[in-house]
């Protein structure tokens, strides 16, 4: 018997990266998982697919079912819904709201002021991301709230606390953060718990890239990746969440995903567990590399906000 033995999980953009790992996750604590993304079916031109993410599920005896879906077209985002009401007798225990389609306009915007990107750079960064969170989360809460239980789950960031990306990423997570916190007001009375997911440094397929290119770190040698973590440690999270029975008490707050990982008894893909970017197992090596080989002999205990402000997470490349 599996944790999550007949409960229904959504997770959007789930072709690749944070999401393909949380279904991953999902699938080997045993849910059945809908998936969704523009891209079905692999192509010379993709980086990942819906069909490559569901055998990814399958491998680890989970159910994976794609669904093709842009999350920037609403009546998309109504018909997906639907149809899982349809096959599932109306139930929908977990939403995981992922999709985010803002790296390609990071990337181009990187080490800009805001005002010498056009006025669009906004939208592509929080349109398919903060707006279609929300969509998505109207339509899960019409199932859920019926059923006086369900689980929603929005994908933010550490670039909620501080800067880092750009004026348009850091204020969508900010509100990403600030949509969690309130939608569980709203939610509470009727016993459907909304969180805020807050991963680490992430070593996904887009962001490894990305960090390469920026500067933000190697892809070569561990050295470059201290501290990193692989998106299934994200799904594996989530799935304890999904599978604890008094996860209301949490509701409105920010989740931090190494930190569930402590909580939980949970490892990464590689039997690792990273430490949380405020604890001091993180800040200290981070700030004096020298340390980094000897960093599991550092306490693993969290530091205080203010402290992270002034630190590492104070810092533009953070």
């Amino acid at each position: 018997m599996k944790p999550l033995d007949g409960h229904i999980a959504l997770v959007t953009g789930a072709t690749r990266g944070l999401g393909k790992g949380i279904a991953i996750g999902l699938g080997e604590a045993g849910a059945t998982v809908y998936i969704t993304g523009r891209t079905l079916s692999a192509s010379p031109k993709a980086t990942g697919s819906l069909e490559e993410t569901a055998a990814a599920v399958a491998k680890v005896g989970g159910v994976a079912i794609p669904v093709q879906v842009d999350h920037s077209d609403d009546n998309q985002v109504k018909a997906l819904f639907e149809r899982i009401q349809a096959e599932q007798d109306g139930r929908l225990d977990l939403l995981v709201n992922n999709a985010y389609a803002g790296v390609a306009a990071l990337r181009a915007a990187y080490g800009k002021p805001f005002w010498e990107s056009e006025p669009g750079f906004w939208d592509a960064c929080n349109d398919v991301g903060l707006r279609s969170h929300y969509v998505a989360s109207v339509y899960a809460a019409r199932l859920m709230v019926p059923r006086q239980r369900g689980l929603i789950c929005t994908l933010s960031s550490w670039g909620g606390l501080s800067y880092i990306f750009g004026v348009p990423y850091g204020v969508g997570k900010a509100a990403s953060d600030r949509l969690a916190a309130d939608m569980a007001v709203e939610l509470k009375p009727h016993q459907v718990t909304s969180l805020s997911i807050w991963p680490g440094i992430v070593g996904t397929e887009l962001m490894t890239q990305f960090a390469a290119e920026m500067g933000l770190g190697g892809t070569g040698n561990g050295e470059g990746q201290y501290n990193w973590e692989t998106p299934l440690l994200t799904g594996r999270a989530i799935a304890a969440l999904a599978a604890d029975s008094k996860v209301l008490r949490r509701t409105g707050q920010v989740q931090i995903v190494a930190e569930l990982a402590r909580e939980y008894g949970l490892v990464d893909a590689d039997g690792q567990r990273p430490a949380s970017l405020r604890s001091l197992r993180f800040v200290l090596p981070y700030t004096v590399p020298g340390l980094r080989p000897y960093a599991d002999w550092v306490p693993d205990v969290d530091m205080p906000w203010p402290f992270l402000l002034l630190g590492p997470l104070g810092s533009p490349k953070a």
